[in-house]
């Protein structure tokens, strides 16, 4: 074939380190536009970006040449990094180490960014916690819950 097509659509998830309660909404949003554009320079294609104060949702058309361990690599460190460069923080700012990704067909596009948009209103009912593992159970993937969050010492 003369021309690579492609069609895939990622739901990545990752946490704030211990998932504290740090993202404000004074520069929310602010961060979620350097993390839309950090995936859009990698060549894939930001949907929407999305959280509350201890997790974000980044749900984007993946660029087959980018693995998503390189793509959220880049992503987790220059945010985190932005986030510390000014100073949005009265502590240092980290992510969580790993992220939670799944996988749409077209079909479910619509109702992915519904989900993503309404994360405000959905973790008035729902903490991170019981979300992510939900996540976890629907896709079927394999995980022991002493090792998905890391709590602090």
């Amino acid at each position: 074939m003369a021309n690579t097509y492609h069609q895939v659509y990622i739901q990545v998830v990752f946490a704030v380190k211990y998932r504290e309660a740090v993202i404000a909404n004074e520069w929310k949003s602010l961060l979620f536009g350097v993390i839309g554009n950090l995936i859009n320079e990698t060549g894939c294609k930001t949907i929407i970006v999305n959280g509350v104060v201890d997790h974000i949702h980044c749900f984007l058309g993946l660029k087959p040449t980018v693995s998503i361990s390189e793509l959220m690599k880049t992503v987790k460190a220059k945010s985190s990094k932005y986030v510390n460069d000014n100073n949005l923080t009265k502590s240092r700012f980290e992510w969580q180490e790993g992220y939670g990704a799944f996988s749409y067909g077209h079909s479910q596009i619509n109702a992915v960014y519904k989900y993503i948009a309404n994360q405000e209103e959905h973790h008035k009912k729902q903490d991170f916690k019981e979300e992510y593992l939900k996540f976890l159970d629907k896709f079927q993937v394999p995980f022991d819950e002493r090792y998905v969050f890391e709590n602090l010492i």
